[in-house]
């Protein structure tokens, strides 16, 4: 055996009660935490039975008020076919009890904190969900706070989360369904979509992509996102996360499909546009003037994170006559004294800035305040003042820094495309920047998600392509729903 539940799937109970027990202790035989009990039922017909459960998984009160009180004091007759179905008709109280021989989904069952009742001279056990551990609860996301909207986020429980949605979409054209992922953790999957609105064939490539994935096991749900997505070697996102159950419903809406991962708070949803990374949360809970002030300050911030280095090193290192005389001689003051090269300077200070900004994310709350005013404040000053690094520079990488702050979802991106065209910059000047850029915009044009253009927003310069790109309109005006869905009435 090599420790996977599937290897079990063609192994039935065997009607015995002391071999089935045994059956399972060899499977848990070095987990400490499996627990048998043994229940002798005193009716008409004794009845002997065990319960099985892993410690820890299960809620103790729903075992004995659920399972051991009623079949201690069971009095009605066995009028089933099998003792089986006896316990679980007319005996037990639990929620959901079901009836199987499949030693396969009976630890699906037991893995998942359901318990197992074993039945004397039964080839059939009974599996009752009693599960019981402790979920963190409900919480506003760190990384997704709103100054005006709901302030709740997902849990690391699957179910817990998919009642959030349900709560949001009170309808049942909301379809989940289960699949397991992961060769050995056996991850629950929930396939989120509203059933009228979404592309069936986009459905069915999703459960085509999970049921291709062979890994071990599945932790996070960005395993998935990084073994489903369309370009696994794009420095841009093709498959959106969130923590927020308003995002997912409203992407759902839209007519796309939610992922609910088990055991993470990060949902995925997919198709993700490139317009998406220039989206907030709150957007939709201003007034759409406020909304598209803020959307068209990213789109700016984008540009100027990406674009300011390069083009200061490129002006100055090959084209200084663009330069007003008057501060081109500045400039110069400036840089004069200073042991590195704009180039060298320039990749310093823009690894120091992300060694600040890691740091501070990864360190304590309370230290995170002291670490960016030394960091920010003192060192720079003191380098500057000692002719290590030059004003200009500092200056311009502080800007194209606190512009990417702007744009959470595309740090990766920007810092990538940063250096690239540092470097285009340094060798080709402002051809090698113009290269890069257009490189850059072939490469997001050229990508999809889930079979979808990446810029289908962008296809066409008109009013309804636009209005929730570039600006967000009013609701009134939003009356049809995303390109790619051919669904496309939401109201009116």
């Amino acid at each position: 055996m090599s420790g996977r539940v599937s290897d079990y799937k063609n192994i039935k109970l065997q009607g015995d009660l002391e071999k089935d027990i045994q059956l399972f202790k060899e499977i848990f035989k070095k987990d400490s935490v499996l627990r048998i009990k043994r229940i002798v039922a005193r009716k008409k017909e004794r009845l002997n039975c065990a319960l099985i459960y892993l410690d820890g998984m299960t809620d103790a009160d729903q075992l004995n008020e659920a399972i051991i009180k009623p079949i201690l004091t069971a009095t009605v007759e066995n009028e089933s076919t099998t003792q089986a179905e006896y316990i679980e008709k007319q005996v037990l109280f639990a929620r959901d009890a079901k009836t199987t021989d499949s030693v396969e989904k009976i630890l699906q069952g037991l893995l998942y904190g359901e318990a197992l009742i074993l039945i004397d001279n039964s080839c059939y056990g009974v599996t009752v969900d009693v599960k019981g551990w402790r979920t963190r609860g409900i919480s506003e996301p760190q990384d997704e706070r709103v100054l005006q909207g709901p302030r709740e986020g997902f849990d690391e429980a699957a179910l817990l989360n998919l009642a959030m949605i349900r709560r949001k979409l009170q309808t049942p054209d909301l379809c989940t369904e289960m699949m397991r992922v992961g060769q050995r953790t056996g991850t629950l999957v929930f396939v989120c979509y509203l059933d009228t609105l979404v592309d069936q064939k986009a459905v069915a490539e999703i459960k085509k992509r999970l049921s291709a994935i062979c890994i071990d096991g599945i932790l996070d749900s960005n395993y998935i996102s990084e073994l489903i997505r369309d370009s696994n070697h794009s420095f841009f996102k093709t498959a959106g996360s969130t923590e927020r159950p308003d995002t997912v419903a409203a992407r759902l809406l839209e007519g796309r499909i939610a992922l609910v991962v088990d055991g993470t708070p990060m949902v995925i949803t997919l198709p993700y546009l490139f317009s998406e990374n220039f989206q907030s949360d709150e957007d939709y809970y201003l007034s759409f003037f406020s909304a598209t002030v803020g959307r068209m300050l990213r789109y700016i911030c984008f540009f100027i994170a990406i674009s300011i280095p390069a083009v200061f090193i490129a002006i100055t290192t090959f084209h200084r006559q663009l330069l007003p005389t008057s501060l081109a001689i500045s400039i110069a003051q400036l840089r004069g004294g200073v042991p590195f090269s704009p180039l060298t300077e320039c990749l310093i200070l823009i690894f120091i800035f992300e060694i600040l900004k890691e740091t501070g994310v990864r360190m304590p709350q309370s230290l995170g305040h002291a670490l960016s005013i030394v960091g920010g404040l003192v060192v720079g000053q003191a380098a500057v003042d000692a002719r290590i690094i030059s004003t200009p520079m500092l200056i311009v990488i502080a800007i194209s820094g606190i512009s990417g702050l702007m744009i959470p979802r595309l740090s990766t991106a920007v810092f990538y495309y940063r250096l690239i065209f540092v470097l285009l910059s340094a060798f080709l000047g402002f051809y090698g920047f113009i290269l890069g850029f257009c490189a850059m915009l072939m490469h997001i044009i050229s990508l999809s998600s889930l079979g979808v253009d990446y810029t289908i927003s962008l296809r066409r310069a008109d009013f309804q392509n636009l209005k929730d790109t570039f600006f967000r309109t009013s609701w009134r005006s939003m009356r049809l729903r995303p390109n790619f869905n051919k669904n496309s009435k939401r109201q009116g």
